[in-house]
C-alpha cells in the first residue's frame, strides 16, 4: 500500500467523527469481530481513496452510499482499481441499510463465505 498524506488521515479521522446514520448502523454490525471473528476497520485511506469500511483478511470494501452514488462514474473507475489490487467491493444504499440490515448482513456474509 502507498503511505497516505496527512490530509487523508485527518479526514478519515473526522469521516469516522461524523458518520451517517447508515455508517454508524453498518459499523455495528461489523466491529469487534460480529462477522465470523473479522477485523473491519472504519473510513480508512488507501491508494488516494478514502473506504468506508474494509476486511484486509479478505480484501473486501463495503461502502455505505448515498443518493450522491448513484450512477457514479467515478465510483466504478475507483471499484475497477480497487478489483485490479484484489478487493473485491460491495455497495449498499444508505436506505437499505437502515431499513433492511438483515438482508445487507446476509450480502456480507455470503460474500465472506465465498
Amino acid at each position: 500500500m502507498v503511505q497516505h498524506p496527512p490530509v487523508n488521515r485527518h479526514f478519515a479521522k473526522a469521516m469516522r467523527a461524523n458518520a451517517t446514520d447508515a455508517e454508524r448502523k453498518l459499523w455495528s454490525m461489523l466491529r469487534g469481530g460480529r462477522l465470523a471473528g473479522l477485523k473491519f476497520k472504519r473510513q480508512v485511506p488507501m491508494d488516494g481513496y478514502i473506504v468506508d469500511f474494509v476486511c484486509f483478511e479478505l480484501r473486501l470494501i463495503v461502502e455505505a452510499d448515498g443518493g450522491q452514488h448513484g450512477g457514479s462514474a467515478s465510483d466504478a473507475l475507483r471499484d475497477r482499481y480497487f478489483a485490479e489490487q484484489g478487493f473485491r467491493t460491495l455497495r449498499f444504499w444508505n436506505g437499505d441499510i437502515l431499513n433492511h440490515p438483515e438482508g445487507v448482513w446476509r450480502i456480507i456474509e455470503e460474500a465472506v463465505q465465498s
